[in-house]
């Protein structure tokens, strides 16, 4: 039996339910143990702070109590890597919004590139799970949503996003769309249980993501985009920064090799890093 470590919001246990499911069409039996984690039970207007989603989970794993945990890998199968517009009542675009429109969102990343592309919008913090946002942009605390489409997919509630914004206009968080499953390294059973999971183009892709932003000398919160893909043997890679006022857009799009890959990140990293 492998216990898997999950947060309890619905999306954590989507999520954890697709890395179980996949075990057990493997073989495996499945047990999900529900953690709380400091981001649960944070004050709902207090901003995350680095690592208060995994933290708890990770101490689980240490401890013995859990064999695997699941996460976003921005917080740490590929889906959408882009951010997503919601509005309450459908059919806008990031172009057609009103001028001075409340654009909800705890992502100082996505209040950067948002108010890069329309300095004529407004930023409102907006912290909570993806129910308590749409909720909360459903009583009209905000006029719309900046968010993870892949979240928001992964709800069932696809049908919601007006706009899938460009990556140009809003680079998505290293990792954003991908998941990763976290073991103790000397738990053979769940290594080998995982590792038949494992996508090595994901992984290089993810990888190439976090490296360069581990080179800004950022984490999970920085206001830098970054989306690697593998197509056709040739890794692209774009990278983005800014301010959380919208200031100083940088944006670059460069290609390698996949072995060539570590090396891109960490140069255009450097180059991207606060001025």
């Amino acid at each position: 039996m492998l216990r898997l470590g999950t947060r309890g919001s619905r999306l954590a246990l989507v999520q954890s339910e697709l890395v179980a499911d996949r075990l057990r069409r493997a073989g495996h039996e499945v047990e999900l143990v529900p953690v709380v984690t400091a981001g649960d039970v944070r004050p709902v207007d207090t901003a995350p702070g680095e690592g208060m989603f995994v933290g708890e989970l990770a101490a689980a794993l240490l401890a013995g109590e859990v064999d695997l945990a699941v996460h976003s890998a921005k917080d740490l199968p590929l889906a959408d890597a882009r951010d997503a517009l919601v509005t309450r009542d459908g059919g806008a675009t990031l172009g057609t919004l009103p001028a001075g429109f409340l654009i909800g969102t705890d992502s100082p990343r996505r209040a950067g590139f948002l108010l890069a592309a329309r300095p004529d919008l407004r930023v409102g913090s907006l912290h909570g799970n993806v129910d308590t946002r749409l909720r909360r942009l459903d009583e009209g605390q905000v006029d719309a949503l900046l968010i993870a489409a892949a979240g928001v997919e992964r709800l069932g509630l696809a049908g919601r996003i007006d706009e899938r914004l460009d990556v140009e206009v809003v680079a998505p968080a290293p990792g954003q769309g991908a998941l990763a499953v976290q073991v103790r390294a000397d738990s053979a059973a769940a290594l080998a249980a995982v590792g038949r999971l494992d996508d090595p183009e994901v992984r290089l892709t993810v990888e190439t993501e976090r490296r360069l932003l581990g080179a800004t000398g950022g984490g999970c919160r920085a206001p830098v985009g970054a989306l690697a893909e593998l197509r056709e043997g040739t890794l692209h890679l774009l990278a983005a920064a800014v301010t959380p006022e919208g200031l100083d857009l940088r944006l670059v799009r460069l290609e390698t090799s996949p072995e060539g890959a570590a090396e891109l990140a960490w140069s255009v990293g450097r180059k991207l890093r606060p001025r």
